[in-house]
Formats: structure tokens, C-alpha cells, sequence
């Protein structure tokens, strides 16, 4: 391998849970995290969310101009102030569907290297679903990265609670996230997305802040029983998901008040990171969340109250659990920049350590 140097880079990310893009200065040489730098948040509007909503399940080759156009313009506005060696640009993601049609991350790195004059490290995920791999999640060599710098000195897990939830078991006693048996990651299930379309189908908003309408409401067992039931739950990891293959679960809380669905809905995400806590290696130390959701005191109190380790958000750690993601793709892309992998058989079930990404350089 030849001499790595360190690198600032700057990583973006617009999550399934279609809030805004994420924006955050990392300073790394791919392997180990020298510092963190600034970060911020471009929220989308109510009208760009909904042209958002409406490219949700669509593909290559579809009438997304409108939609591209709205990720284009919020990332550009996102990255405003910022200089970097190496973007980490995302994308948002439409479709997901590494056994069938592949994946798809809207976003154009090319317009957006030419436009910020640095170069763009972009769609991350193809390289790995076309090798085998499930092309999810992405964030585990990272999250490797962040025990590290935590110092940790037993087995931990990092949740992250975003549109759909997953989970990496990292082991920090191992020298690096290559090694056997220094990670395992997967979707546990979905997390906030669904949670979300219910506020907005419900009552015009974008997501339950604070949990506040799932407390009022009490969580009806024969639906959380018929969503447990769902043949994901009992696939062997690493397994991934799309944003809406739980759609179901609006179905099964169809009958139900407002409150009493919210609170249904926030414990079947809870349910399924307990379902996913089975698979790991060995007991966490405990579970460090990140994403949205550790916001949600309600999905935090069944966590703790369900599983046999203490459940925290990131920050207790002295990590930011808002931009962790967008860290993360701030890290890859160096990795992909160095030749490094991103990512490994126990973490998408790719066959082999393999890199991804594309990489555009202004011209």
C-alpha cells in the first residue's frame, strides 16, 4: 500500500428520512481520524421535500429532472462556505434493490465537482451491489474509525436511527476494520421513515418531535406481533433494505388513533434493532445511536428497557450524532482516493474486500 497522508475532506449526506443534506469537515488519512472540523444543515423545504417524496422508488432512466434538480441546488447551497481536498457526495437515495434493479443515489458528482471546483467521490454503493454485496450500510469502516478514536477497548455498536435503521458490531481490539472478525453491520429494520409518512399523512408534518404523539398513544400488540412476523427479521446478516419495504406497516395501524399508531410504529422500529441485537458476535459493551431517532425519548426509553446494555446517543461519547453520516462519506471518500475498501463480506456480504465510489475532477 503506498505512504497515506492526511487529507481534509468534506462529506454530504440527504438522508431516506428526507429532511435536508448534512454537511461536515473531516480530517483523515482513511485509516485513522486526525480531527473533526465544521458541519451544518441545509434543510429542504416543505415543496422540495414533496418533489423528493414523489421520486421515492424511481430509477435510472426516469423523468427525474425535477428531483435532480432539487438535490443539485440543496447540496451546492449545503456546501457554501466550505473548501475541502475531497467532497463525499451521497446522494439521495430513491431505490434500493441489490437482488433485483441494483441501487440508486440521485446526484450528479460531475456538475457538482465542475461547480465546486474540487474533486467529487459519488456513487458509492454501485461497485459493491454489482460484486454481490448488498450495497448496505456504508458507514461501518467508519464507524470502526470512531471506536477508535473513543478509545474503546470492548465490542460496541453503533445504531443508527435514520429512515431505516442499522447496526454495526465493532470489535476496536482488532488492528484494523479489514481483519476478521473486527465488524458485522446490517439494516435491523425500518426506523423513522415510516414514523414520518404517518405524521405527514396523518397530520400534515414532517416527523413526531420528541416522541411527543407516541406518548399519548399506547402500542397495539396484535399489529406489533403481525409486523415481527415479517420474514426480514429472520434472514442472517448482512442484509439491507428500501426506504418503504415495511409499507406494511402503515397497513397494520390503519384502524388505530393517531397516537396510538405513532406509538405502535415507534415500537416496531424499537422491535426490530431488538430482533437485529441477536445477531451480534458477542454483547455490546453498549449501543452508541446516532440518526434521528436518538431524539425520539420514546424509541430511547423501549431501547434501554429492552436490551441488556446501557443505550446512549453518540454525543456521550463526544461524537455528533447528527453528522455522523455525512463524516462518514467525508472518510470513504478519502478511502476511495487512497484505494482503500469501504467495504467487506460482514458488512454489505460482498464477496471480497472491495472499494467503490466514482471519483470526478474538475476541469
Amino acid at each position: 500500500m503506498k505512504e497515506l497522508g492526511l487529507m481534509k475532506a468534506v462529506g454530504l449526506m440527504s438522508g431516506t428520512s428526507l429532511d435536508g443534506v448534512d454537511v461536515a469537515e473531516l480530517t483523515t488519512d482513511g485509516l485513522r481520524i486526525e480531527a473533526f472540523g465544521a458541519s451544518s444543515y441545509r434543510p429542504y423545504s416543505d415543496t422540495e421535500r414533496a418533489v423528493l417524496r414523489g421520486a421515492l422508488g424511481r430509477w435510472q432512466g426516469d423523468d427525474l429532472s425535477d428531483a435532480l434538480e432539487v438535490t443539485q441546488r440543496a447540496h451546492l447551497e449545503a456546501l457554501d462556505g466550505y473548501s475541502a481536498e475531497i467532497i463525499g457526495f451521497h446522494g439521495q437515495t430513491l431505490a434500493h434493490d441489490p437482488r433485483g434493479r441494483g441501487t440508486h443515489q440521485m446526484g450528479d458528482g460531475d456538475a457538482l465537482s465542475q461547480a465546486t471546483g474540487s474533486p467529487v467521490v459519488w456513487d458509492f454503493r454501485s461497485n459493491d451491489v454489482q460484486m454481490g454485496g448488498e450495497g448496505a450500510p456504508l458507514a461501518p469502516f467508519f464507524h470502526f474509525a470512531c471506536a477508535k478514536w473513543i478509545a474503546a477497548r470492548e465490542p460496541i455498536a453503533f445504531l443508527n436511527l435514520g429512515g431505516v435503521g442499522n447496526i454495526t458490531w465493532v470489535d476496536p481490539r482488532k488492528e484494523n476494520a479489514a481483519n476478521e472478525g473486527a465488524l458485522l453491520a446490517f439494516d435491523t429494520g425500518p426506523a423513522n421513515a415510516p414514523i414520518n409518512d404517518l405524521m405527514q399523512e396523518r397530520r400534515g408534518l414532517p416527523f413526531d418531535k420528541n416522541g411527543a404523539l407516541a406518548r399519548e398513544g399506547k402500542v397495539e400488540t396484535g399489529a406489533l406481533e403481525l409486523f415481527l412476523a415479517e420474514t426480514y427479521f429472520a434472514r442472517m446478516p448482512p442484509k439491507s433494505l428500501d426506504r418503504d419495504d415495511f409499507s406494511v406497516m402503515l397497513d397494520l395501524v390503519r384502524e388505530l388513533s393517531d397516537a396510538d399508531a405513532a406509538a405502535t410504529m415507534t415500537a416496531m422500529s424499537a422491535a426490530a434493532v431488538m430482533q437485529g441485537m441477536q445477531h451480534c458476535p458477542a454483547p455490546p459493551a453498549k449501543v452508541l445511536v446516532c440518526g434521528g431517532g436518538r431524539h425520539n425519548p420514546v424509541m430511547m426509553k423501549m431501547l434501554n428497557e429492552a436490551l441488556d446494555c446501557p443505550v446512549e446517543p453518540v454525543e456521550n461519547v463526544g461524537l455528533d450524532g447528527d453528522m455522523l453520516e455525512a463524516q462518514a462519506f467525508a472518510y470513504l471518500a478519502v478511502r476511495v482516493a487512497r484505494g482503500l475498501p469501504t467495504s467487506s463480506p460482514t458488512t454489505t456480504g460482498v464477496s471480497a474486500l472491495i472499494g467503490g465510489g466514482n471519483i470526478s475532477y474538475p476541469t
